[in-house]
């Protein structure tokens, strides 16, 4: 049946991310629905894990991953949070039950190849019909995205050197897409306006951070979403992105994990490749990681940005990625419900709602610190 009183669909709510969004939208007083494959687990996961549920206006919907099931849930609704991937797998049926229901879509991903086919397969149709399609909505993004946004308000810097870290350990579903992009996908960094290829035997790249004495190492992660959004951007042509956790043992076992998960899966047809994927994930991370610490769970938004004759850097210190992300989708829901994007179609957080009034949010939900900001030239 078409949704006409819950404005928002949450589709994954059971997960990590879902159940944070929830939480937010609680907070914003937005009825939702609550979707995805089970009922009983989106219940006991409402009930387990979001805090004040009880008094959130909601409703709960179990839902087959199929283009007409989904366009028949989204009837009525004026936007989608989608947390299922990975994204390039899952995320088609999603956009296309979207569309056909006139809603915006928003989704928590960084998957480098469902970007690109989102502004090149589906970006034109949504701009047409007045909708925002907007992948990438989350902390490890967004929160760099701003920081670099706030950069480019000096005119003349046209290279972004972007690195994100965050402490704490990636989530289930996480972890899969990890494996399933590095398997099946590449990932590009931004030169001159045109996408080029990391090096997928570099490994881990040392990088000085702000804050700490000791080098921390990082990844590309599938090249991230920034080199994406600033592609098309007159004010930008080099865009670099570097991240990881400041865990180091941890990051020091993620190219060995991803290296033995690409080599037992290269030879497989497309569905055992994603089968073998899927299993290699779950024996990496096979529970939910717990609610999380401020005082662990920090997180740190760099961006060097340069032009011929000038340089700013930004620095943006917070704490709780995921519920920086669950924040940051909750947000542009009911931002989307009160006012059209900035830009329709396919665009970035800040391109569809500007970047200080993301920071204003995450400020004032006591997620990140006032950004250092230092400008030469």
């Amino acid at each position: 049946m078409p949704n006409t009183d819950k404005p928002v669909v949450v589709y994954g709510a059971s997960g990590y991310t879902g159940r944070l969004i929830c939480e937010y939208l609680r907070e914003y007083n937005v009825p939702f629905v609550a979707a995805g494959r089970s009922a009983g687990t989106i219940k006991t996961s409402m009930e387990s894990h979001v805090p004040g549920i009880e008094t959130a206006d909601y409703e709960i919907v179990e839902v087959t991953h199929d283009v007409e099931s989904l366009t028949s849930l989204f009837a009525g609704a004026s936007v989608v949070c989608n947390t299922v991937g990975p994204f390039a797998k899952l995320g088609p049926e999603v956009v296309e039950a979207c569309l056909a229901a006139g809603t915006h879509y928003i989704d928590t991903t960084g998957e480098q190849d469902w970007l690109i086919t989102c502004d090149e397969k589906y970006g034109a149709d949504f701009a047409a019909a007045g909708l925002l399609l907007s992948p990438g909505i989350a902390q490890m993004y967004t929160t760099g995205e701003i920081a670099a946004e706030l950069c480019l308000e000096k005119p003349g810097l046209d290279t972004l050197d972007i690195a994100v870290f965050w402490g704490g350990s990636p989530t289930i579903a996480s972890t899969l897409t990890i494996l399933v992009n590095a398997a099946l996908s590449g990932a590009f960094y931004l030169e001159q306006n045109r996408y080029v290829p990391w090096d997928p035997d570099a490994g881990l790249y040392q990088l000085a951070i702000p804050g700490q004495h000791e080098l921390a190492l990082a990844l590309p992660w599938g090249g991230t979403s920034h080199p994406v959004w600033y592609r098309k951007d007159p004010r930008v042509a080099n865009v670099k992105v570097l991240g990881g956790v400041f865990n180091k043992p941890l990051m020091m076992g993620v190219p060995q994990i991803v290296a033995a998960a690409v080599e037992a899966t290269k030879d497989l047809p497309p569905d055992e490749q994603y089968a073998a994927l899927t299993a290699t994930a779950s024996q990496v991370m096979n529970q939910m990681p717990p609610r999380e610490n401020p005082r662990l769970n920090k997180s740190l938004d760099s961006v060097h940005a340069s032009g011929p004759l000038g340089r700013a850097h930004c620095v943006i210190h917070g704490n709780s990625n995921y519920k920086q992300t669950g924040l940051l989708q909750a947000y542009a829901a009911y931002s989307l419900l009160q006012r059209p994007p900035r830009q329709a179609g396919f665009a970035s957080a800040c391109q569809a709602f500007g970047h200080r009034e993301l920071l204003g949010v995450l400020s004032g939900f006591g997620l990140v610190r006032e950004p250092v900001v230092t400008v030469e030239g």
